[in-house]
């Protein structure tokens, strides 16, 4: 654990949740995934030290408009977005790099941040502990209490006794099933207090094209980012995937609203796992699904939230409604907004 600096109550503390887990985690998740008749791998392995440094790059890239957008979202709303928030804990699942937040850390002012704990939870420490010490060198008064974990699984090892923004941006939401949405949501609204609020990223559904050439950018890097978790599992697990077998693929389903990225074998193949003492084949198009991520209409993302026990109070958007971010509360919230 990484201790607070001794200058006051300012500094970074980290938790890590998957220390004791981890190694048995990936081998049950590849294990089960790789066994299935339609073959699949976590999106969350995606993001190891390397992985998280390919999503960077991705997010600036021209044919990726979600961070982009996002981005002036938070610019543009970031004083109403945080008023009435003091005094608490500003809460970031899943929360990579720090430029969505220093959006909103800036909008809040010196005497607002002194009085805030940041609490960023990523599965990825480097990550987390890096984007935390150029927070705090920004902002030397603010307090971070970083939680290295899952999302979908840690959401009870949040900080209590405060009031809480949490933040969920990214449309990270997109990366769940319909049905881990809705058990993910479920678990947001059961640590809601009165006073809490949390604010979900949505990319919403736009024209087809926009949305292939998002995934399947022109200079190869989302193809680097997708076949790094073929190299997670040869380092954890002791695998033999050569990246070179396997092609990036990647389109929009319409009929499920997604967008799909798969890893698609040229050619008939065996890979030994030797951790898990698992041979896996492949025959030559067979694919490992790697992520959807599903696309919105405020229809559809108002009954995903409603089914949950939460309400959407307000929506923020781009002129084009390509990006949202909702302003959801408590069902039992009776502020006006």
């Amino acid at each position: 654990m990484l201790r607070p600096s001794a200058k006051g109550r300012s500094g970074l503390v980290v938790h890590n949740h998957l220390r004791e887990r981890a190694e048995k985690q990936i081998a049950e998740d590849v294990r089960r995934g790789l066994s299935a008749r339609r073959k699949s791998l976590p999106s969350k392995y995606f993001y190891d030290e390397r992985g998280s440094r390919l999503f960077e790059r991705i997010c600036g890239l021209p044919e990726y408009y979600q961070t982009r957008i996002e981005m002036s979202i938070l610019r543009d709303h970031a004083a109403i977005l945080t008023e009435s928030f003091d005094n608490g804990d500003l809460v970031e699942l899943g929360s990579g790099a720090n430029w969505k937040i220093r959006r909103l850390l800036e909008s809040m002012g010196r005497s607002r941040r002194s009085q805030t704990r940041y609490v960023p939870v990523d599965v990825s420490q480097t990550a987390l502990v890096a984007a935390s010490k150029e927070l705090l060198k920004l902002y030397p008064e603010l307090n971070v209490m970083g939680i290295v974990g899952d999302f979908t699984k840690h959401l009870p090892q949040l900080p209590c006794g405060r009031m809480k923004l949490i933040l969920f941006f990214g449309s990270t939401i997109g990366n769940l099933s319909i049905g881990e949405s809705r058990t993910f949501l479920t678990e947001v609204a059961s640590t809601l207090c009165s006073d809490d609020r949390f604010l979900l990223g949505l990319d919403m559904i736009k024209p087809m094209e926009v949305l292939n050439a998002a995934y399947n950018d022109s200079q190869g890097v989302t193809e680097q980012f997708n076949k790094n978790v073929l190299c997670v599992v040869n380092r954890e697990l002791g695998a033999d995937f050569n990246t070179d077998d396997f092609e990036h693929l990647a389109f929009y389903n319409q009929d499920q609203e997604r967008v799909e990225m798969h890893l698609r074998a040229i050619c008939p193949l065996q890979v030994e796992i030797a951790d898990l003492d698992l041979t896996v084949t492949f025959e030559a198009g067979e694919t490992i699904l790697t992520e959807i991520s599903r696309k919105f209409s405020r229809d559809s993302a108002a009954r995903m939230v409603q089914e949950s026990g939460l309400s959407i109070a307000r929506w923020h958007a781009d002129p084009n409604d390509w990006f949202s971010i909702a302003e959801i509360v408590s069902r039992n919230d009776r502020r006006s907004y």
